[in-house]
C-alpha cells in the first residue's frame, strides 16, 4: 500500500490478511484496507488493474480495494448488488476508478465484500446493525436477511427495545413484529432495560397504543416518566413536569389511568405534576362516583393475551322485564381448561338508551376470594343485545375448580335470558379446541338468576 496510509487503515489491512481464507481473497483480486476516521465516514473503492498504480492518497485516505482487477472486481459487485450494477453498467455508469460509499462503517463494509466474494456471513453484535445498513443501502437482500435473522435470534427483553427502534428505522416489520411481541410477554423487564429511555417518541407512542402489554398500568406510568426524564434532557430543556409533559405529547393520552386502583393514582400520577389539575379531578371523580363522568383516557383494558378473543352464550331467547335493588346476580361456573375471563355480557334496559352502574366480580367459590372485579358502568340502546362490562385484568380459571359470577346492577329493569343451559361449548373455529362451560346455581342472594333464567348471559374470554 501507499506509504501515506493511517494507523487506522493499517489495522484493518492486518486484521483481514490475519485470515487464511481473506489472503485467499486476495489473491483472487481482492484486498482491503484503509479507513476514514471512525465512526461512520466515508469509504472508496478504488478499481485498478493488476500491477496499476498503488494509492498515495493523504493521511486521511479512504478505504481503498487494491490492486483489483477492474472487470473481475465490477463483475462480482454488480452480480451481487443491483445498486453497484447500475453504478457500473446502468444509464449513469461511472468510469472513475475511485467510487465514494458514503455513510459506511469500514466493518460493515468488509462483511458486505466477504459476502459477496463467499457467500460467508461474518456479523456479531457489535457489527449487525452497521452490516444491515449496510446491505439494505446496496441492495444485497441475502445479507440483510442474515442480518435480521441474527437479530431474531438474539432478540430477548433487555434489548427488545433497542432492535425495535432499529427495525422501525431500517423498515423492517418481521423484525418490529417480533420485538413488539417480546415486549407484550416481557413488560416489566423490557421497560426496566437501559434501552427504554433511548427510544424514540414514535416508537413510545407504538408501544403505549398496544392492548396487549403485560404490565400494570401504574408501572407503565413510572417507565413513561423515565423516558420524559430522558427525553428532557436529549433536548437540552430543564427536567420539570412541565417539560415532561411537553415532551410526552401524544403518548400522555394513551395511559390508561383508569385502569389504576385510586390508591395508585393517587400516590403517583396525582402527585407528579405533569397532569393538569382539571384532568387530576375528572380522574377522581372516575374513580369515587356514579354514574362515571368521561375522562379523556382510554379505560379499555390491556390484555397481555394472545389469540382471538371468543365468548359464550348460556341463553336461547330474551324477554323483559329484570328488576334490581341492590342484590348482585350470581351464578356458578366451571370450566374443563385454563381460560382468562376478560368480561361479561350483561343485559340492559327495556326503557331505551340508559347508563347502569355495575360491578362485576368473579369468586373463587370454596374459598370465597375476590380474584377479580371492576365497579364501573356501561351504556345500552335499549335493544336486547348484550353490554360488555369488561375486568381490569384478565381472571384466570383453572380446570374443574368452581368460581361465581356476580354482577351487582344499579339502574332501571332490564332484558333477561330465558330456556338457560346447563352445558355450554365453545368450539376453535381454526383449531377446533373445545371449552366447555358447566352452570350451576348460586345459592343465596342472587337476586333470581339461575341456570334457567336472569342476568349474566355471556362469558367473554382467551384460551
Amino acid at each position: 500500500m501507499g506509504h501515506g496510509r493511517t494507523q487506522g487503515a493499517s489495522m484493518i489491512q492486518a486484521w483481514w490478511l490475519a485470515d487464511p481464507e481473506n489472503r485467499a481473497l486476495q489473491g483472487a483480486g481482492l484486498f482491503a484496507g484503509g479507513c476514514h476516521g471512525a465512526g461512520l465516514g466515508t469509504l472508496s473503492t478504488q478499481l485498478v488493474e493488476p500491477g496499476g498504480p498503488q494509492s498515495h492518497s493523504h493521511p486521511n485516505a479512504p478505504l481503498a480495494l487494491t490492486p483489483f482487477p477492474t472487470d473481475s472486481a465490477r463483475f462480482v459487485l454488480a452480480v451481487g448488488s443491483a445498486v453497484f450494477d447500475a453504478m457500473f453498467n446502468g444509464g449513469m455508469a461511472t468510469t472513475s476508478t475511485e467510487i465514494e460509499l458514503p455513510d459506511v462503517e469500514p466493518a460493515a463494509f468488509l462483511a458486505l465484500l466477504k459476502f459477496l466474494y463467499s457467500d460467508e456471513v461474518q456479523i456479531g453484535p457489535e457489527t449487525v446493525m452497521t452490516t444491515l445498513y449496510t446491505a439494505k443501502k446496496y441492495a444485497v437482500p441475502a445479507l440483510e436477511a442474515h442480518c435480521v435473522e441474527f437479530l431474531k435470534k438474539n432478540l430477548r427483553a433487555d434489548n427488545a427495545f433497542m432492535l425495535l427502534t432499529q427495525a422501525r428505522l431500517f423498515d423492517e416489520p418481521q423484525l418490529a413484529s417480533l420485538c413488539l411481541e417480546n415486549i407484550d410477554k416481557n413488560t416489566a423487564d423490557a421497560i426496566t432495560a437501559e434501552g427504554f429511555t433511548d427510544i424514540d417518541l414514535d416508537t413510545l407512542v407504538a408501544v403505549l397504543e398496544r392492548d396487549t402489554l403485560g404490565i400494570r398500568e401504574v408501572r407503565l406510568f413510572t417507565a413513561v416518566v423515565r423516558w420524559s426524564e430522558a427525553e428532557c434532557q436529549r433536548q437540552q430543556l430543564q427536567v420539570t413536569p412541565e417539560n415532561k409533559r411537553k415532551v410526552l405529547g401524544k403518548a400522555l393520552a394513551l395511559i390508561r389511568f383508569p385502569l389504576m386502583t385510586i390508591e395508585e393514582f393517587a400516590a403517583g400520577p396525582a402527585q407528579s405534576g405533569i397532569l393538569v389539575d382539571r384532568e387530576v379531578v375528572s380522574l377522581f371523580l372516575h374513580f369515587t362516583v356514579n354514574p362515571k363522568p368521561r375522562v379523556d383516557f382510554i379505560d379499555r383494558p390491556r390484555c397481555c393475551l394472545r389469540g382471538k378473543e371468543c365468548s359464550i352464550n348460556r341463553f336461547q331467547q330474551v324477554e323483559s322485564r329484570w328488576g334490581y335493588s341492590g342484590t348482585s346476580d350470581r351464578i356458578r361456573f366451571s370450566v374443563n381448561k385454563r381460560i382468562f375471563v376478560v368480561g361479561f355480557g350483561l343485559y340492559g334496559s327495556i326503557h331505551g338508551p340508559t347508563d347502569y352502574q355495575v360491578n362485576i366480580q368473579i369468586i373463587h367459590t370454596d374459598s370465597n376470594t375476590v380474584l377479580g372485579q371492576n365497579d364501573t358502568g356501561f351504556s345500552c340502546d335499549g335493544s336486547a343485545s348484550t353490554f360488555r362490562v369488561m375486568f381490569k385484568e384478565p381472571v384466570e380459571v383453572l380446570p374443574n375448580v368452581n368460581y361465581t359470577a356476580c354482577a351487582t346492577l344499579k339502574g332501571p329493569d332490564s332484558h333477561y335470558g330465558t330456556k338457560g343451559l346447563r352445558k355450554v361449548t365453545h368450539e376453535s373455529p381454526t383449531t377446533g379446541a373445545k371449552t366447555c362451560f358447566t352452570f350451576c346455581y348460586a345459592a343465596g342472594n342472587n337476586n333470581g338468576t339461575s341456570v334457567e333464567d336472569g342476568q349474566i348471559p355471556e362469558v367473554i374470554f382467551y384460551t
